[in-house]
């Protein structure tokens, strides 16, 4: 991996740029690229800079300029600069993989210990908190305004699970404080992008709580939406923000899953941890990949299918542990 020192190293030169973020987008994604992007605009204006996202879910619209990301390509582009923030792999990419391909000089942003770099440059920092966080590193400080932090103050708080995960480190938190310094309403933030729920989506949080099984003598357990249920509500992937992290609070778990319905007999799995399974190794082992206490994978087969299968890797991790 190739560490940079500042972000204006890969600027030189450079009149076009991309940047890209990676599927579904989570708050880490969504608040790394659209801080690099108005940082981009606010300090490098002569470069001419797009963002291509996934539509972001409606709890980030106080971000600025977010109605400026492009959800889809627009023809033929080869940028002098693609730079991706959060995205641990090559065929993750969202929207604009073929620009990424094109250009001219490639770098990764992340912090994702299963990234083995697919850029040009990566610079990678498995050990901090957040995409956000190690974007920040890159920045001058003192080109960060109040909308800059307030972006990057946003990834933080949702990779951190608001300071509550063991990526938090004494360097998150000095981080978090620089930012605030700019004087945005932080707890505000918080509420509108991480605790702030609809009724219908405090209905089906209720739901899955209700139904969810307990495993493994109650240190796993699983909740779970169908499809049907899912038009049922009216609700899709993006309102289901939060339900495996409220899961993961249930006295005596070590690990919570939470898997939904994106096709026919097709699941989308999100697992978080309290520390003694790593999850990464399991959703990596399935294709997926993420963080110790916090990861996920798309999984084919039956629901019954697919919570053996995980709940199996998880058993032998706990059997290794005993070890």
């Amino acid at each position: 991996m190739e560490v940079l020192k500042k972000i204006s190293e890969v600027l030189q030169g450079v009149g076009t740029m991309g940047i890209a973020g990676h599927i579904r987008p989570d708050g880490d994604c969504v608040g790394s690229c659209l801080a690099l992007y108005l940082y981009m605009k606010k300090n490098y204006p002569q470069i001419e800079t797009d963002l291509y996202l996934e539509e972001p879910r409606p709890v980030f619209h106080y971000l600025k300029d977010i109605d400026k990301i492009k959800t889809q390509t627009e023809g033929d582009r080869e940028y002098d600069l693609f730079v991706t923030c959060d995205v641990s792999a090559r065929d993750r990419i969202a929207v604009a993989a073929e620009y990424f391909e094109k250009a001219k000089k490639t770098l990764c942003i992340d912090h994702h210990v299963s990234n083995r770099g697919f850029a040009q440059i990566n610079h990678v920092l498995g050990e901090v908190s957040s995409a956000s966080e190690v974007l920040y590193g890159l920045l001058d400080e003192d080109k960060i305004d109040q909308s800059i932090a307030v972006a990057l103050y946003t990834g933080i708080i949702h990779d951190t699970g608001v300071f509550q995960y063991s990526s938090t480190s004494p360097d998150t938190m000095r981080t978090a404080a620089k930012l605030m310094e700019t004087g945005f309403d932080f707890s505000r933030v918080i509420d509108k992008s991480f605790y702030e729920k609809t009724y219908i989506q405090n209905q089906v949080m209720g739901r899955v709580l209700a139904e969810s099984i307990m495993l493994q003598d109650g240190k796993c357990i699983v909740g779970y939406l169908r499809r049907k249920d899912m038009i049922f509500y009216g609700v899709d992937g993006k309102d289901l923000e939060g339900i495996v992290s409220q899961l993961r609070l249930t006295k005596g778990v070590e690990v919570a899953i939470f898997l939904y319905e994106i096709g026919t007999q097709v699941f989308k799995v999100s697992m978080r941890s309290n520390g003694k399974i790593d999850v990464s190794k399991i959703a990596v082992y399935f294709g997926g990949g993420g963080h110790t206490r916090a990861a996920g994978c798309d999984l084919q087969g039956s629901m019954y299918d697919v919570v053996n299968n995980i709940t199996a890797e998880i058993e032998r991790q706990m059997l290794m542990e005993q070890d």
